[in-house]
Parts: structure tokens; C-alpha cells; sequence
């Protein structure tokens, strides 16, 4: 059961402040308050004995807030309002603006200062756009990233300078600033939108999003597919972020009630209860952030602003701390600490003994922890911590309830056999992983005994086998589980063509399974050779986003689909990438005039081997509501292709009477099939 005790021990009120964003500086000596009158310089030194004042005039209240956390730029802090950031230098008790960044088109939705480069500031807002500030030339952008839906939350990670993420909606984005055209990565993380993002503090790879779907999910975001951990929760989630200390994780919940606790204290490895409640606060609590330690004490103080108007101050003693720790690992960090403090051999009665002795110790020392953390029950543990992916990792989290399929994982031996058992065929194969798998080095696969397919059968299968795991392991991702469903799609399609040849006494009777390989490239497609029924997947659409900007999709009236009836169906548009094998022409970029389209970050190029993928996108700007309307109207029949024109409901608004002017004064001649 969860301590439900008040720790604390400074409680100040602002009455006067509805501020609506906190912020503590990374000295761990003011706070600052955001309000729409005033902004509240707090000395957490001195809480009660008075504050500071720095006025501004504006009718938008502060979305986020924010202080450089470097200690050469500590005097810096940032605040959005409405589409602006202020940049505020605060001084020997004195504050004022000293610029502003202006680019956004819409609400910011987020800020936040880089880790690594004092200078760095990003922005993230409704208008799609993610931008990367040097406060040292302000006048524009340095990176502008661009996504279709806007953004809610924007983190830099904390070990890799070059890395940050994005929320959108209930997704998330990985980028990587030097490669600003596309995403590096994408999350469908939660069903609801996310409202907070956090990385963990000692890992570049995993982080946590919080949400209104009442969970907080634990990411490795080279593994995008699978979430390492969950919380789940009764109400939404508000925030959730790792604390500076042990295993620990503090989360805001949104009660239901007002005066119920929703600022809770978790240990990662044990999520089942809270380990402690901070009750205090009267409503929900708006912002929490942790105060730099002081010299000396082995105290931690979490300062946290709330709706009820008061800042609170929590002392976070060792008790609390050892609460959130894993006491295996801090067990083995104590007996690892405790040999490299054992007294040094005797020099004056062993001398030629003294330096084999301390490298001895040094080895056993390295030899513990390897033993430590290849032990099982551990290594579920290092999975939840968020440590570099193993094998063992990768064993325990594979989903054993594929149809058909027995595997037998051993970790030690880096290997695993796979028995499938389809109608009357089997196939037992052994599964050897590369050491530096699955680093840009993919398992071989041979068969053993018993196996009942021909040799041929056996050539397409590691043929599709191999091409599978190339493609993850060329992004470092695991690819055992996705070769397990392939080579069950596989048998089955085999299977049901022999069933479907025996009950036809006219079929031919060499008839053998399609080349499959031509389709290897279908991704996340593992039962598409049986669903012979699916619709086609929506080729075009179209839809305005947040930029003003009318972005669609299309494809051109010269990619047919094939005819041949045992031709799989792809589930998604970029599955037709399968089709450049020469069934169907290649897309190609519509030619448009410069000033009408531009193509979208992503858009394909003119190669022919360049794939198929729904982030092929056409956007034309939309002009102003009134008497340009008619205008771009106009061009856009002239420039949309007809299936465009009728996805957007536009066929039925015309009468013949219409048809026939716009045919004779425009020279568009509509045709509807």
C-alpha cells in the first residue's frame, strides 16, 4: 500500500499570481512563475520573504516556460505566448525582455533548451512545424522539421545531442536535426493524445509518454512496434517523468475530483502501487520540476505549482529514495563497490605479484557483472531500466502464441529452433544469431531434420527469410518475430493453393506457389498472400492541415492495378513498392507550374526504383478567404485530377449548365466516369 503522508516542508501562497506555467532554474535559486499580468521571480532560498515582478502587457496567456539549463546561461529563460517566444535575462534582481522569436503560425504548443548547447532552443506548434532556435541570430530558424499533424510535446533526449521527439495526436516522431526532412523513427504509441513525453535520464533510446487513455507506456524507440512497459492508470495522465535518483518515476494524474491526490511517486520496476503520495495540493498540479541538490546533502526537493494556487516545496529524504531503487542491482553495485575497495596485496612481501593480483581483481570484477546481468530474472529487469537490447531481451519479449509455431530459445548459445507444422508439410529450422546481431548482422537459417518441403520450396523460403531480416537488422531492429510469421503466411499459402488445385480435378497439375519474392518487400503484410478479398488500399485523399496549406495524395491514371487473380492485395499504399517488379508503371511527380506545388518533405523522386509511400505528398497554399477563393478554385479544377475532384464531393455541385461555362471559359472539360 502507498504512503499517504505530507513530506513537504515549504507551502507559499500566490493568490494573485494564475500563473499557468512553472519553471526552476537549474541552480536550484528561483522559480519562476508565469502569469498573464506578471511573471513571479520566486527565490526558493527565501520563499516567504517576498518576490520579484517583471510585467508584460499581453492579452494570451503563457503556454510553457522554461530556464536555460546550463550554469554559464542560468540567467536565461524562455516563455511562449500565442505564436511568440520570449527570450527574459534575469539579473542582479532586475528581468527584462531581451528579444523574441517569431516564425510560428499558430498557438506554440511546446518549448524546450537543448541538453548539450546552451544556445539551442526548439518550438513546437499546431501550425506542423518543429523549429530549432539559435538565440545567437534570432531573426529565423536555424532547423525547421516539418510533420502533417501538429505538435503537442517536444523533448531533446538527454545522452544524444542530435535527437529530440515530437507528439502528435497519440503518435510520436524521433528526428535527428542534421537529417530535418523526415523522421528517423515513428511510434503509434497511445490511442489518445499524448500529454507527456520524457527521456530517461541514462538511456539515449527509451523514454516515456503519458496520456489521456489513463497509461503511461515505456519506450525503445528501436524497437517501435512493442512498448517495454506499461502503467495503466484509472484517470488520464498528465505528466510522468523520471526522477534524478534510483529507479524512480513522479506522475500527475487529472482527478476526477478536485481535492483528490494526483501527484504520485513509482518505482519503474515494481508499477502495481505507488510507493508515495504527496497530498497537499487542493487541485491538480500544473507543473513539477526538481531543484539542483545542494552541496553535501543527499536530499532531493521536488517543487511542483498548482490550479489551488500555492508552490510547494518536497523534500525527497534517503528513505524515499531507497524506495524507488531495484534492490538486486543496487546489491550487486554495493558488492561490486565493496571489491574494488578490498585492500591492495602486500607490495613489500609479494612485488612481483602486486600487478597480475590487481588485474585479477579487475577481471573478476568485470566477470561479476557480465554473470549478473546475463542472469534471466535480471535481465527481464534491464529491460524495464531501459538497457542496451539484448537477446535474452529480445527471446522474452516474442510472442509465443503464433499459430502453428514452436520455438525452443536458448541465449547462451545465441540460437533457436523454430518447428512450423502446416497440413501435411513441416519445417524444423535452426536459427544461429551473429554476435553483433542485431547490429547490421542478420541470423542464418538452415534447415534440419524433420523437413518434408522440396528443395526448390526450400530456396524461396530462405530467399524470403533472408531478405526479412536484412531489412531490420539494416536499421538495427530484431527480426526474429517478423520471420516467424513469414514463413507461416508462406506454408499456409501453400497449403491453401494445394487445397484449392485438388478440388478443381481441370487445375493444372504443376501448378506451384507464386514467386513470392516479388512481394518481399510488403511490409507488415504477413497474411496478405491469403486475403484475397481485402479492398484496394486509398490511393489518394486529400485534407487542409494546420499550415493552411491543402495537402493530397494521388495516384496517377496510369498505375493499374494487375489482373492476375492470385496477385495479392496490398494492405497500404506503400505496399505497392512490390509493384515496381514491371506489372505496373512506376509513379511518377506530376508536372506543375513552381509557384501552384511544392512537393511535401519525403516526396519520391523520378527514379524508378524510388518506392511507392503514402509520404508522397502535393500541398497548394490557400489563399485568402474572400475574392482569391474563386481564383484558386478555378486553378484547382484545372490542376486536380478528377478522381480528386470527386473525393472531395465536388462532382455532384455541378450541374450541366456549370460544366458547360467552365468548359467554355476556362477550357476544363469535366468528365465523370
Amino acid at each position: 500500500m502507498a504512503a499517504r503522508w505530507s513530506s513537504e516542508n515549504v507551502v507559499v501562497e500566490f493568490r494573485d499570481a494564475q500563473a499557468t506555467a512553472m519553471s526552476v532554474d537549474c541552480l536550484g535559486q528561483h522559480a519562476v512563475l508565469s502569469g498573464r499580468r506578471f511573471l513571479y521571480i520566486v527565490n526558493l532560498d527565501a520563499p516567504n520573504e517576498g518576490h520579484r515582478k517583471i510585467s508584460r502587457q499581453s492579452k494570451w496567456d503563457i503556454g510553457a516556460v522554461q530556464w536555460n539549463p546550463h550554469d554559464s546561461y542560468a540567467y536565461y529563460f524562455a516563455a511562449s505566448s500565442n505564436q511568440r517566444v520570449d527570450l527574459y535575462k534575469w539579473k542582479e534582481g532586475n528581468g527584462e525582455v531581451c528579444t523574441s522569436l517569431q516564425g510560428h503560425t499558430r498557438v506554440i504548443s511546446d518549448l524546450d533548451w537543448a541538453v548539450f548547447e546552451p544556445d539551442l532552443l526548439v518550438t513546437s506548434s499546431v501550425d506542423t512545424y518543429i523549429y530549432i532556435w539559435d538565440i545567437k541570430d534570432t531573426r529565423k530558424p536555424t532547423v525547421s522539421l516539418s510533420a502533417v499533424a501538429g505538435a503537442s510535446q517536444v523533448k531533446w533526449n538527454k545522452k544524444n545531442a542530435n535527437c529530440l521527439a515530437t507528439s502528435h495526436d497519440g503518435d510520436v516522431r524521433i528526428w535527428d536535426k542534421r537529417k530535418p526532412s523526415t523522421a528517423v523513427e515513428y511510434l503509434a504509441a497511445h490511442l489518445s493524445k499524448i500529454h507527456g513525453l520524457d527521456w530517461h535520464p541514462d538511456n539515449e533510446y527509451t523514454l516515456a509518454t503519458s496520456s489521456q487513455d489513463n497509461s503511461v507506456r515505456f519506450w525503445d524507440y528501436r524497437q517501435p512496434r512493442k512498448y517495454l512497459n506499461i502503467l495503466p492508470c484509472q484517470v488520464p495522465v498528465w505528466k510522468a517523468r523520471y526522477t534524478p535518483f534510483s529507479n524512480g518515476l513522479v506522475t500527475v494524474m487529472v482527478p476526477q475530483l478536485r481535492r483528490e491526490n494526483s501527484l504520485l511517486l513509482w518505482n519503474v520496476f515494481d508499477l502495481n502501487t505507488p510507493v508515495h503520495t504527496f497530498v497537499g495540493h487542493d487541485d491538480v498540479v500544473l507543473e513539477f520540476q526538481w531543484r539542483k541538490q545542494k552541496e553535501g546533502s543527499k536530499d532531493y526537493q521536488l517543487v511542483t505549482w498548482s490550479r489551488d494556487q500555492t508552490l510547494r516545496m518536497w523534500r525527497i529524504d534517503s528513505q524515499l529514495q531507497r524506495l524507488c531503487a531495484n534492490d538486486i542491482l543496487d546489491g550487486v553495485e554495493d558488492l561490486i563497490d565493496g571489491i574494488s575497495h578490498l585492500p591492495e596485496p602486500d607490495k613489500t612481501l609479494h612485488p612481483q605479484d602486486s600487478e597480475p593480483q590487481h588485474n585479477s581483481g579487475h577481471g573478476d570484477e568485470e566477470a561479476l557483472k557480465e554473470d549478473f546481468l546475463s542472469d534471466p530474472l535480471v535481465g527481464k529487469k534491464t529491460e524495464q531500466l531501459g538497457l542496451p537490447q539484448t537477446l535474452q531481451q529480445e527471446f522474452s519479449l516474442i510472442n509465443v502464441q503464433i499459430r502453428n509455431v514452436n520455438v525452443e530459445m536458448d541465449a547462451v548459445s545465441r540460437s533457436c529452433t523454430v518447428s512450423v507444422h502446416c497440413g501435411n508439410h513441416r519445417v524444423r529450422m535452426l536459427v544461429m544469431f551473429p554476435v553483433q546481431y542485431p547490429n547490421n548482422a542478420a541470423p542464418s537459417f538452415q534447415f534440419i531434420n524433420p523437413t518434408s518441403i522440396t528443395a526448390s520450396m526450400k530456396a524461396k523460403l530462405l530467399k524470403i527469410l533472408k531478405d526479412t531480416s536484412l531489412q531490420k537488422v539494416k536499421r538495427n531492429q530484431s527480426c526474429l518475430e517478423p520471420c516467424l510469421r513469414q514463413l507461416v503466411s508462406w506454408l499456409e499459402s501453400v497449403v491453401n493453393q494445394e487445397d484449392s488445385a485438388s478440388s478443381n480435378p481441370y487445375a493444372l497439375s504443376n501448378s506451384v506457389t507464386p514467386p513470392l519474392p516479388t512481394f518481399a518487400r510488403v511490409s507488415n503484410a504477413y497474411g496478405s498472400y491469403q486475403d484475397s478479398n481485402i479492398p484496394f488500399p486509398r490511393t489518394s485523399g486529400a485534407r487542409f492541415c494546420g499550415a493552411g496549406y491543402l495537402v493530397y495524395f494521388t495516384r496517377p491514371m496510369t498505375m493499374h492495378r494487375a489482373v492476375s487473380p492470385m496477385e495479392p492485395t496490398p494492405r497500404s499504399l506503400s505496399a505497392l513498392s512490390a509493384y515496381h517488379s514491371g506489372l505496373i508503371t512506376p509513379m511518377k511527380i506530376r508536372t506543375e507550374t513552381p509557384g501552384n506545388l511544392r512537393l511535401y518533405s519525403g516526396s519520391p523522386t523520378r527514379s524508378e526504383k524510388e518506392q511507392v509511400s503514402i509520404s508522397s505528398f502535393y500541398y497548394k497554399e490557400r489563399m485568402s478567404p474572400r475574392s482569391a477563393w474563386r481564383r484558386w478554385s478555378i486553378q484547382a479544377i484545372n490542376d486536380f485530377p478528377m478522381e480528386m475532384l470527386v473525393l472531395l464531393g465536388m462532382s455532384w455541385m455541378f450541374s450541366r449548365v456549370t460544366k458547360s461555362l467552365l468548359k467554355g471559359r476556362f477550357g476544363c472539360c469535366l468528365h465523370y466516369s
